[in-house]
């Protein structure tokens, strides 16, 4: 379960940035997980409340979008948004998809506290 790491990296990067802003406490953990970047969102979550207890993720609200997966199509030339790779076009049926977004992890913003 690759979730485990991620979430320990979401953990490590959230107890940086703490340090370098000086912060105490997390009220919010926004995050993006794409279609295509192979996250299981639900696993990702578990895992980020199985580390919480005792660090900066203990009562903080923890929120995961997940944006859908889009494409550059090469035979129609559209944008399109696919469900996952290896997904043909739904405008034309290719299948010569170049993946544009969709496929990252990324934390968008962290609301905290002081104190």
């Amino acid at each position: 379960m690759h979730e485990a790491s991620l979430a320990g990296g979401v953990l490590q990067l959230v107890e940086d940035t703490a340090r370098r802003e000086g912060f105490a406490r997390l009220i919010e953990l926004r995050l993006e997980a794409g279609q295509l970047a192979g996250v299981d969102v639900r696993a990702l979550r578990f895992a980020l409340e199985s580390l919480a207890p005792g660090t900066l993720l203990e009562g903080a609200r923890i929120e995961i979008d997940e944006p859908p997966g889009q494409a550059w199509c090469l035979p129609c030339g559209q944008t399109v948004a696919i469900a996952q790779r290896g997904d043909a076009c739904p405008a034309c049926g290719g299948y010569q998809l170049q993946p544009t977004g969709g496929m990252e992890l990324r934390v968008v913003d962290m609301r905290v506290s002081d104190d």
